[in-house]
């Protein structure tokens, strides 16, 4: 059991470092963009036209929101096999 939390654990810092990673390039790619552009501007990039209609940076937010999906459905199931032990 140690050996699968371990494991569990590793995996879920290795997924923090490529979201971190993915976000700083999303914020790369929309300040090529739009040097003005904010990180909460980011969360909403409908209200900009050059990065709605921008294929490269809906592409690496696309990665981006995949990451997070990932990461949202492993601590999912961490905390389910938690309340199970309990």
């Amino acid at each position: 059991m140690e050996n699968n939390d371990n494991l569990i654990e590793r995996i879920e810092e290795l997924l923090e470092e490529m979201v971190e990673q993915q976000k700083a390039k999303v914020q790369k790619v929309a300040d090529i963009l739009n040097p003005r552009v904010t990180r909460e501007d980011i969360l909403n990039p409908q209200d900009f036209p050059e990065l709605k209609f921008d294929p490269q940076f809906n592409y690496e937010d696309g990665l981006l929101s995949g990451l997070i999906a990932v990461q949202t459905a492993i601590r999912r199931e961490k905390i389910k096999g938690t309340q199970r032990i309990l």
